[in-house]
Order: structure tokens, then C-alpha cells, then sequence
């Protein structure tokens, strides 16, 4: 007998050096293999109002359970897992997976298809030490207290969400201090419910000591030797096979949890926490914490979860979890488990420091014009890429589109100039004609960096500030006699819109008569308003060349009538506040040369770049409106004289105005009614709606076709909500 035992113990020696011999080489194997792979971290943020509950996250472990690999499948390669992972960094929490890069997109989809409103982005690992300083970190490894085929307690037992137990938890961290949470789990076969329904029977029938049941609870190698023994040592032992026994209450409860565990789909788990802070003290005191959040699972009879040996700035520990070392078979968590310790916060969660999503992303339009390839596609202006679930594809607007005008509107700082810098980026490189009208001056210097070369001798740039080169420009200049009503109106809106407070019908008389004659004299320029209210010479040889009957009658029957006293009254206004621009030398250079140096016509047809620049802090605020709304009218003058020009022959050319309410006349109400015939495309850009007279606002939203809504304030949100109905 005793020979046997001898015989028995020793082959048992040489199993066991056989077993860890072989058990060290996989695990060597193994962990060169994980650490050869790459992998990736997504960062997850959740909107606040997110309603989605445990059992979406429960669907998601199910979903997932399919990157298992069968034990032949594995001959080549190592199991598949993720990990799932909070942490409170920098007085943040977040939430985040990593993942094998062959099974992001996998992973992307499941969670998405259970959390569709989310955010997803790949970023940099987290789990790195801070480098500017001495820091103590603490982990531990969570283990089960019992066999895992008992359960822990589940979310449908609690009254308030377990994740909220453990973000308040990580909410108490301060700034220099961290804590991370490693979640990493690899989908099992039904072997382990298998072993968890013959220890259930075993129990019931009263075997609960013996040999069978020490195989399902030890398992493996140490399950075989055990019954080895066993039945060396009693070989005159009879099988028993008693019938089912009575159960204690709180035995059959649990058998009953075990029951209701295992027919769920199961993972192999591994936890582990790490803590870092500026000393082992405050270290400590963050990692039991951290670990007595876990707590709330243990249930008396069941299961629950206790710590293993605190691990003090060990290196080797913390490489595991950076690399996120699973080389062992760790516990098993059904669906439901994992669904209770991990899930996404939702809104009942209200612990702060957790980093919501932002605005809510939407998927793009079906239609939305995208560009897939590299090649430039001549009918698609790109100004965009777009953001959604990790997808970027550079997208922009059609031709056609582009005639029905374009209108931006969002508070400062939002995107709408870079919007149309983008914009305008990419009309310069497809060889399309521009307009640029900018009230900064910073729009203009950034794109001057991105003009093409071969688009060098296209470029026409308008700077009133440069007072040694000051370029003329005279709106009053070779003006088609069927278009000069609508240029004394330009000037007049432009003149109304500054003096809107001391505006009155005999001002508006006076001065809308004295741009109609000066019209009709070759070779005058804005300078001749103040000449001819008060040079009686000039006036009248001004005069004599008038062939309109109406402007006549009115210079020879009224104006010549009034008394003096009357008469000084009634021009005094004007010579005031026309008198205030042209008293500027940079207007008047600008302004009262009669020649243009520009030819708007020629850049119009040509399809060349002109560049704008009214800097409103080098030539003033009234100066910045008066010659960009001179402008804008001149363009659109320009534009309608192609009404002689068949439509199919008509270039199309494109106005960026930006803060266009700084020039939004009454007559602009005019240019965006007709220049679409004329294939004058305009976009614009402002802050606020009110920012618009009525008779402006009414002619945007009446006449733009392609709208484009950044953050707005509250009273505006109601309005533009209605144009997306």
C-alpha cells in the first residue's frame, strides 16, 4: 500500500514539474505574442440626457461574445479580448475600451448599435505616469471570494445605479491625483456552465465533498490529481448515489443564483485598479476607495469580490496593465455581471467631473455631396469633413447649389470665417472667380497663403490702409444710363444705413438728385456731392450736361429757389456727414480719382481673385461700411449688365461677404433677389439675425437656398429652427 502511494506521489511530482514547465512556456509565448499586437484606445463620451440602462450594456457583452475562438482556432493565435476601462485623471472622468486594431471595427459597431448617440475618437493611452514629477502608485488585482460559478450581486438588485457608486468614488480625486480601472474580458465556451450544472447536481444529490465536486472546483491538472489520490487512498470506497437531498434556505438560494448565472453567456475576467498620487499614503488611501466601490456586489451566500495583495510601485505590475496582460483564465462574469460593473453613465447618474458629449452628431444626409477620392471633382466646392462615429469624408456643396446663394450664422468664434475660408481655398484652386469682402483683415491674410501659383497675376488686392499705393475706384464712373437709378440707390442706402438716426425725406430729396446728375456728367466723382451744393459754377455746368427732365427740373425750378437761410439748412446735413468721410485723405484718394484702377467687369468675366481688405482698425468703422457697400453695389451693377449676355454664356463668380451686416443696405435686399440670373453667387456670414434690418432679414430667408446654423443665441434658435422644418 504504502509502495503505492510512494509510486503514486512521485508521478504526481513529475506532472506537476511537467504542468508549471509547460504552463510557463505558454505564458511566455503568450505574452509575446499580446505585446507584438497592436492595439487601440477609444475614448467614449456619452450625451448628459443619455437614457440607455444596464441591460443595453448587457446586449453589448452579448454582441461581443462573438470575437470568441474555439480551442482549434486558437492553434495559431491567442484568445481575443477587450478591455473596459474608468479612470479619473485631472479631475475628469472617462470612460474608455481598448481593443486589438483587427477588432476595432467590430467592437466600434456593438457599441454603437446599443449607445448610438455616442462619441467615439481614438486617442493616446492614459495610463502612463505623469513625467514632471515624483509620484507613488498603488494596484491591486480583484479576485472572486468564491468559486465563480456563484453570481454577485446584479444591477436589477440595486435601487440606484452601481456606476454612480463608482464614479463618486473617482469624483473625490484631486487634480495631481489618478485612479484607473481595468475591466479586461475574453469570451469563454459553455465548458464553465457545463461544470457550474454537474456542481449544482452534485450539491443537490449531497456530494458536495466529494471527489466529483473537487474536479469542478479545483478544474485542470490540480482537479485530476486530486481524484487521483483520492481514489488511490480508498480503493475499497463505494460509489454513492444518494437521491436528492433536502437544502438549507439559504443553499437552495444560492444554487438557484447559480442557475440563473449560467445560462448567460460568459467571459473570462480580470480586474485591476491602479492608484497615483504624490505619496504612498494618499496613494493607499485612493486605491481602498477605489476597491470599496467594488463591494456593493458581494451578496452573503453568493458572491462578491476581495483584494489581492497591494502592489507598491511595482513596475511589473503596472507594465501588466499598461499592456493589459491576460495570460491566465482569470474568473468567469456572465453578461449580466459585466453589465453591472461596466456600463455607460446615463442620466441618472449625476456625479460631477464626468466629460459628457458635446452636441449631438447626426449621420450625413444620403445626398450630401462627398468627395471619396483625391482627384478634385470641378462641380463640388469641399469645405467640410465629415464627423461621425470615427467616419471622415471631405464633403462639400454642388454648382448649382451655389447659385441659390449661401447664408452662415453662429456667434463669434464658431467656424463660419473658416467655413468660407475653406471655401474660398478651394474656389481659388479650381480656377473659379472671387470676390472677398473683409471687415478684419485677417480672413484676407490667411488666404493669401494658399493662393496657387499659377494664380499669382489673377490677384487683385483692395487695401484702402496703404496710403502710398491708394487705388481708385469711382462708382460713379461709365454707369449704364438704365442702371443709374439703382447705383443713386445703392448710395443713398449706403448713406441711410450710417445716418440712420438723422435721416429725413428733404436729405434724402437733395442728395439722391445730386448723385443722379453727377451720373450724368462724365469724369465727376464722389467729390463733386459737396461742390455741388456749394459752388454755384460748378453746379451749373454740371447741370447743363443732365439730360434726365426730372433731375433737371428739379437743380433749374427748386433747387435755385430756395432762399438762402432755407437752402443752407437743407445742404448743411449733407456737407456734414458726406463731408466726414471725404475729409479722410484715404477716402478721398480712393474716392476722387475719376479713372478705377480696378475693372470689376474684367475680374468678373475673367474669373480672377479680388481681395478686399477693410480692416475696420486701420481706416474706421464708417469708412470699412462705406466702401465695402460701394463695392458690393458696384459688383452687383456690374453683374447686371450681363443681361445682354446670353445665360448659357455667363461665368459664374462668386462674393464672400463676412459680417455682412456691417454693408446690408436696403438694396441688398435687390442683389439677393436678381444676381442669381446673372450667376452672381453670393455667400454671406453674420452673428445674430437682428444684426439685419427687417427688409434684409426677409430677403435672406426668402431668398438663400443653402443655410448653414452654427451656435446661435436663444432667441434666435426658435427662428432658424423654423427653416429646418
Amino acid at each position: 500500500m504504502i509502495s503505492i502511494i510512494v509510486l503514486i506521489l512521485i508521478l504526481a511530482a513529475i506532472i506537476i514539474a511537467l504542468y508549471c514547465y509547460l504552463k510557463r512556456k505558454s505564458y511566455l509565448g503568450k505574452k509575446m505574442i499580446l505585446t507584438s499586437q497592436d492595439y487601440t484606445v477609444l475614448f467614449i463620451s456619452v450625451p448628459k440626457e443619455n437614457e440607455k440602462t444596464p441591460p443595453a450594456a448587457e446586449s453589448m457583452f452579448a454582441a461581443l461574445h462573438g470575437i470568441y475562438k474555439s480551442k482549434s482556432e486558437e492553434a495559431s493565435a491567442i484568445a481575443d479580448f477587450v478591455s473596459f476601462e474608468i479612470v479619473a485623471q485631472k479631475n475628469q472622468i472617462k470612460f474608455y475600451v481598448f481593443t486589438p486594431n483587427h477588432l476595432r471595427d467590430f467592437v466600434e459597431g456593438q457599441i454603437y448599435a446599443q449607445y448610438p448617440d455616442i462619441e467615439i475618437q481614438e486617442v493616446e493611452d492614459y495610463a502612463q505616469l505623469p513625467s514632471e514629477q515624483n509620484v507613488s502608485h498603488l494596484g491591486t488585482e480583484l479576485l472572486l471570494n468564491k468559486e465563480d460559478v456563484y453570481p454577485i450581486k446584479t444591477y436589477d438588485n440595486f435601487e440606484v445605479d452601481p456606476l454612480a457608486s463608482i464614479t463618486a468614488v473617482l469624483s473625490k480625486v484631486s487634480k495631481n491625483e489618478e485612479i484607473w480601472m481595468q475591466i479586461i474580458v475574453r469570451p469563454v465556451s459553455d465548458e464553465w456552465q457545463n461544470k457550474g450544472i454537474s456542481y449544482v447536481d452534485a450539491v443537490k444529490a449531497g456530494r458536495g465533498s466529494g471527489g466529483g465536486v473537487g474536479s469542478i472546483l479545483l478544474g485542470g491538472t490540480w482537479g485530476f490529481i486530486k481524484d487521483l489520490f483520492y481514489t488511490a487512498t480508498q480503493p475499497e470506497r463505494e460509489a454513492e448515489k444518494p437521491g436528492e437531498i433536502k437544502l438549507p434556505g439559504p443553499v437552495e438560494a444560492a444554487l438557484t443564483g447559480v442557475e440563473e448565472k449560467i445560462v448567460k453567456l460568459g467571459f473570462s475576467t480580470k480586474i485591476r485598479i491602479v492608484a497615483v498620487a504624490e505619496n504612498q499614503v494618499k496613494a493607499r488611501q485612493r486605491l481602498h476607495s477605489a476597491v470599496g466601490a467594488f463591494k456593493q456586489f458581494n451578496t452573503t451566500n453568493m458572491n462578491g469580490f476581495k483584494s489581492e495583495t497591494t502592489q507598491i510601485n511595482n513596475e511589473i505590475f503596472l507594465d501588466d496593465y499598461q499592456k493589459r496582460l491576460f495570460l491566465d483564465q482569470g474568473f468567469t462574469l456572465n453578461i449580466t455581471e459585466l453589465a453591472s460593473i461596466f456600463h455607460l453613465p446615463n442620466i441618472s447618474v449625476e456625479t460631477p467631473s464626468i466629460v459628457w458629449a458635446g452636441a449631438k452628431k447626426g449621420e450625413p444626409p444620403a445626398d450630401l455631396p462627398l468627395v471619396l477620392d483625391e482627384r478634385p471633382d470641378p462641380e463640388i466646392t469641399v469645405f467640410g469633413i465629415t464627423d461621425f462615429r470615427g467616419s471622415q469624408v471631405k464633403f462639400g456643396i454642388r454648382e448649382d447649389d451655389r447659385r441659390r446663394h449661401m447664408y452662415l450664422i453662429g456667434r463669434t468664434g464658431v467656424g463660419k470665417t473658416n467655413t468660407m475660408q475653406n471655401m474660398v481655398i478651394d474656389d481659388m484652386k479650381a480656377g473659379r472667380g472671387i470676390a472677398v469682402v473683409d471687415p478684419h483683415g485677417d480672413f484676407i491674410e490667411y488666404i493669401l497663403n494658399f493662393i496657387p501659383d499659377e494664380r499669382a497675376d489673377d490677384v487683385v488686392l483692395f487695401d484702402p490702409s496703404d496710403a502710398e499705393h491708394p487705388i481708385g475706384f469711382n462708382l460713379l464712373e461709365n454707369v449704364n444710363p438704365q442702371l443709374k437709378n439703382i447705383v443713386s440707390s445703392g448710395l443713398i442706402g449706403i448713406f441711410k444705413k450710417l445716418w440712420a438716426d438723422s435721416w429725413g425725406p428733404r436729405l434724402e430729396h437733395i442728395l439722391r438728385n445730386t448723385i443722379l446728375a453727377l451720373l450724368e456728367s462724365p469724369g465727376e466723382t464722389m467729390l463733386g456731392i459737396m461742390k455741388m451744393l456749394v459752388d454755384e459754377n460748378y453746379r451749373r455746368e454740371v447741370v447743363d450736361r443732365v439730360q434726365d427732365p426730372v433731375v433737371k427740373d428739379f437743380w433749374i425750378n427748386e433747387f435755385e429757389r430756395y432762399d438762402q437761410k432755407f437752402r443752407t439748412e437743407a445742404v448743411a446735413p449733407i456737407q456734414n456727414k458726406v463731408g466726414q468721410f471725404l475729409s479722410s485723405s484715404t477716402i478721398r484718394n480712393i474716392l476722387g480719382q475719376p479713372k478705377s484702377t480696378i475693372d470689376i467687369e474684367d475680374i468678373m468675366d475673367h474669373k480672377k481673385i479680388l481681395l478686399i481688405n477693410l480692416s475696420k482698425g486701420k481706416i474706421g468703422e464708417d469708412n470699412c461700411a462705406l466702401i465695402g457697400a460701394m463695392i458690393i453695389t458696384k459688383i452687383q451693377i456690374t453683374a447686371m449688365m450681363r443681361a445682354r449676355i446670353p445665360e448659357n454664356e455667363r461665368v459664374d463668380f462668386y462674393m464672400y461677404v463676412d459680417e455682412f451686416q456691417n454693408f446690408a443696405t436696403e438694396s441688398f435686399a435687390t442683389i439677393l433677389s436678381e444676381a442669381r440670373k446673372y450667376h452672381l453667387n453670393i455667400i454671406i456670414a453674420n452673428q445674430y439675425v437682428t444684426q439685419m434690418s427687417e427688409e434684409v432679414r426677409d430677403a435672406v430667408f426668402g431668398n438663400v437656398g443653402t443655410m448653414i446654423t452654427f451656435r446661435v443665441g436663444a432667441s434666435d434658435a426658435p427662428l432658424l429652427a423654423k427653416e429646418y422644418i
